[in-house]
């Protein structure tokens, strides 16, 4: 096995450690971004709903999509920003400043969130349609094939890609704010000897870089929830046009404070992941013998 498959088959693993165990958290951030568009509801509501309605496997439902997109995802955007990475450093070998590692970590991020948006779609769908269930109404989809099935038979094969653009634009601010922060904590973290290259070292440095995805990506990401998450009626007719349109409307309606929904549920689940994954990452690539991220 070559080290560049070793270092995909490592980043594909900690992915799914880290989306296991954060995946209900996950859950509860997108029923909240979509309960906006109808009435208010608070975490704990959701949850009891969730508990009540759908039992304990509730909380994973759409698990099995989000799986598949890391394994495309993860890989692409971690070996990418770091193939970039290397590629761009200075001649004198310095460092690269943090704009420039956030712009390399952004193109990473939208690269790998074009590939794996249809496997991301399934997942909003198969998270929304929980929310259906608990209002009483019918779901839509028995599971992931069949989500699948139903987008491409209803939508065409194009409507897998359905809300690409904000997926891309959050995966852009996501990426800026993970990759490039991480990469930065943690060259500071051991240049200035707070710490070896060590589990200290990727702890601090994670929390930094889910601290900055969160903040960066909010607003994208209840735009690009609700885009992936809308359906056409029997006139071919959506709520949102576009982005613009979807971000003009929600805060028309709602307010601007309605571009923060889900923003402590994304904080606690990007922090958790964050944790998980670069701690995890990290070690099974030192355990390997290849160099570190």
């Amino acid at each position: 096995m070559s080290r560049k498959t070793e270092k995909i088959a490592v980043a594909s693993l900690s992915a799914t450690l880290a989306e296991t165990t954060t995946f209900p958290i996950d859950l509860l951030k997108t029923r909240l971004q979509l309960h906006g568009e109808s009435t208010p509801i608070s975490s704990p509501q959701i949850i009891s709903q969730v508990l009540k309605n759908e039992g304990i496997l509730g909380l994973y439902k759409g698990l099995s999509p989000a799986i598949v997109r890391h394994l495309f995802y993860t890989p692409i955007r971690i070996i990418g920003y770091e193939y970039l990475r290397n590629a761009s450093q200075p001649s004198d070998h310095g460092s690269l400043s943090l704009v420039r590692k956030g712009l390399i970590g952004g193109v990473s991020g939208v690269i790998a969130q074009v590939v794996a948006s249809p496997a991301d779609l399934v997942k909003v769908r198969m998270q929304a349609d929980g929310r259906l269930a608990s209002q009483g109404s019918s779901p839509r989809y028995t599971g992931f094939n069949d989500t699948l099935n139903k987008i491409v038979r209803t939508e065409g094969l194009g409507g897998l890609w359905k809300g690409v653009v904000p997926n891309a634009q959050r995966a852009f601010l996501v990426n800026m704010g993970e990759l490039a922060c991480y990469d930065h904590a943690k060259s500071f973290i051991i240049r200035n000897k707070i710490s070896n290259d060590n589990i200290y070292a990727h702890t601090l440095s994670s929390i930094m870089s889910g601290l900055a995805a969160t903040t960066l990506s909010c607003p994208a990401d209840v735009i690009k929830t609700r885009m992936m998450n809308q359906i056409s009626d029997r006139n071919g007719c959506v709520k949102y046009k576009s982005s613009y349109d979807c971000l003009v409307k929600t805060v028309k309606f709602e307010g601007l404070r309605a571009l923060r929904k889900g923003f402590f549920p994304t904080w606690a689940r990007l922090g958790p992941w964050q944790f998980v994954f670069w701690v995890s990452y990290e070690r099974i690539r030192q355990i390997a013998g290849l160099d570190s991220f």
